[in-house]
Order: structure tokens, then C-alpha cells, then sequence
């Protein structure tokens, strides 16, 4: 996969100057999937989302497996982000809601994410979610992470053996960076997707689960159960999409999920 770093756009003296800003000399741009406002899934209450583009995982349920390569995604400028998220600010804030920055995999372009938490935070006063896999952990900056109010960390599976055939790489760069997160004091949402089949074996989820208690900043744990809503996606990309026969996890089997996290004395949502 080719890997695209974070470039700009021609200086413009009238644009405030951001941390990033102060790095590359000259306004910062992204590569963007969408954006979308979402409720309950991304963060507390509504948010304003902005997807971007490009991912080292290819998670087998991918839903937008569209957003793996950074090259497919739209150039777009940290200015028209905030600008459209600014015709929201009144109704998130009443809302109690705020702005998350997903993927893809955010840390893929870390400036350019650096900089939306920054003036989605300073600019228009927004609550701040980053949406990571923590694969990339290590390309997040402590003023990056000082901008997030909540890290939303994806723990695809404990065992690494499957968590390797899920996402196609290793657990390890998620367990330091959850690590790094601790230490700071960072509030952590865990999020795990219940696959049946995949993930849901006993031991494994108890295994998330005594990791995110353990580190003693994990305040929720989202319970995601599996769908093929990307499905469409992944044929008309051509690609196999392996869990095509696969179902979703019965009601029963989600609230057994959520009791193995509740066990460990987490919130399990």
C-alpha cells in the first residue's frame, strides 16, 4: 500500500497559528473519506465526524474499506473542515456532544488530525474524540493527545493470533500505546467487535477485558456487534469479503459479552 505524508497547502498569513501550523509553516490538509454527524456510536452524544482517509489495518468487517488507501480519499483543507463543523456547534453543545476524528486510521496523517483536535477544541469549543486502532500510537504527540478529551481505542481481539488474522497486523502497538494513555491519564473508551465465529470465544474477550481494567482509565467499554453493512463496499471494490456467511451476534450473545467486561468492574455498553 502506498503511504502518503502529510502535506499543505500555499501559505496563507491570515490563518491563525496552530501547533501544526507552527510545523509546517503554511495551512495543513488532509486526505478525507466523509464526514457525518453521528449519534452514540463516535463518542457521547451527537458529534460532527470527520472520516479520513488511509489505514495499516484491513480489518476483515471492514465497513469502509474504501478508506484504506489515503490516494482515494478527497484533498481537503483543515479551514473548510472546521467551517463545516462550525454550522453545527450550536446544536452539538445542546446536544452535549462534541467532534471525533476517525478513519481509516487518524494517526496515519497525524499533523493533519493533530490540527482538527486543536481548533475543533480552541476554535469552537467542542468536546474532542480521536477514533484509533493504536496501531500507529507512537505517531501521536503529547500536544495531539492533550487535544483529545477522549481517545476511543479499537481492541480488535486479545489473542494474537486472531487479532493478526482480523486486522492482518500485530496487537503489540495497541498494547503500548493503551500503556502511554494510562500513564497520562487519558479517558480511554475500549471498543471490541463481538464476531461469531472470530472473536467471541470466552477467553478471548476476557482477555480484553482484564487489559482495559488493569490500566485504570478505561471509564466505557462499547460492545460492537458484528454486521455486513460495508459488504456492498468490499464487492464493488472487488475484494473478498470473507465473512460474507457469517452472522451477526444474537442479542443473547452481546449482553454475554457485556457481562464478561462487567465482571472485570467496567461499564459495558
Amino acid at each position: 500500500m502506498a503511504v502518503l505524508l502529510d502535506t499543505a497547502t500555499p501559505a496563507n498569513p491570515a490563518t491563525p497559528e496552530t501547533p501544526a501550523a507552527a510545523v509546517t509553516r503554511r495551512p495543513v490538509t488532509g486526505s478525507i473519506h466523509s464526514w457525518d454527524l453521528s449519534t452514540g456510536v463516535d463518542g457521547p452524544g451527537t458529534r460532527f465526524v470527520t472520516f479520513l482517509s488511509g489505514c495499516p489495518l484491513t480489518c476483515l468487517y471492514c465497513h469502509n474499506p474504501d478508506a484504506w488507501r489515503m490516494r482515494d480519499g478527497k484533498r481537503t483543507t483543515a479551514d473548510d473542515v472546521i467551517t463545516e463543523a462550525a454550522k453545527y456547534t450550536k446544536f452539538i453543545s445542546a446536544a452535549g456532544g462534541g467532534a471525533t476524528v476517525s478513519g481509516g486510521e487518524p494517526l496515519l496523517q497525524p499533523v493533519f488530525t493533530g490540527e482538527l483536535l486543536h481548533r475543533l477544541k480552541h476554535e469552537l469549543g467542542l468536546h474532542t474524540a480521536l477514533d484509533t486502532s493504536g496501531f500507529l500510537g507512537v505517531r501521536a504527540t503529547d500536544a495531539l493527545l492533550r487535544d483529545a478529551d477522549l481517545v476511543l481505542l479499537d481492541i480488535k481481539s486479545w489473542d494474537r493470533e486472531t487479532y493478526k488474522k482480523v486486522t492482518g497486523r500485530p496487537l503489540r502497538p495497541t498494547v503500548d500505546f493503551a500503556h502511554r494513555l494510562a500513564d497520562l491519564g487519558k479517558d480511554v473508551w475500549v471498543r471490541f467487535v463481538l464476531v461469531p465465529g472470530l472473536t467471541d470465544d470466552p477467553e478471548n474477550i476476557a482477555g480484553v477485558a482484564r487489559f482495559a481494567a488493569s490500566l485504570g482509565n478505561v471509564s466505557r467499554v462499547d460492545v460492537l456487534p458484528f454486521h455486513k453493512l460495508g459488504e456492498a463496499k468490499w464487492d464493488a471494490l472487488g475484494k473478498d469479503f470473507t465473512l460474507r456467511d457469517t452472522p451477526s451476534p444474537t442479542p443473547g450473545q452481546v449482553a454475554a459479552a457485556k457481562e464478561i467486561f462487567a465482571a472485570q468492574g467496567l461499564l459495558a455498553v
